[in-house]
């Protein structure tokens, strides 16, 4: 299957939404987007680890040294309370943009 680009601005609710969940490491974030989304989304390093320094900048996320499952050190980031609310805020932005968008491709 062909894997498609993300529209400007998803990424960040994605990340929201799979750390809702429970806390992941970089890796692990990337993974279940992968596979939540069947292999159609694919997230790099270069896009993923400056998406998460952003939300960790508007208190989104916090982030902790751990271990991963293969005894690595590895950064873990969890969702905050203010993440929670943004999550809100990004899951109506985009009831409302798919609802234009559903518009416009049944309208001609």
């Amino acid at each position: 299957m062909q894997k498609m680009d993300l529209l400007q601005g998803t990424l960040d609710m994605l990340i929201l939404k799979v750390l809702q969940r429970g806390r992941l490491h970089g890796f692990g974030i990337a993974e279940r987007i992968q596979r939540l989304s069947e292999e159609v989304l694919s997230v790099g390093e270069g896009s993923l680890y400056p998406a998460l320094y952003r939300l960790q900048d508007r208190g989104w996320v916090t982030s902790e040294w751990g271990q991963s499952e293969s005894n690595r050190r590895a950064k873990y980031y969890t969702l905050t309370k203010a993440g929670r609310k943004q999550l809100e805020v990004e899951n109506e932005g985009w009831d409302r943009l798919c609802l234009a968008i559903r518009q416009i491709m049944q309208s001609a």
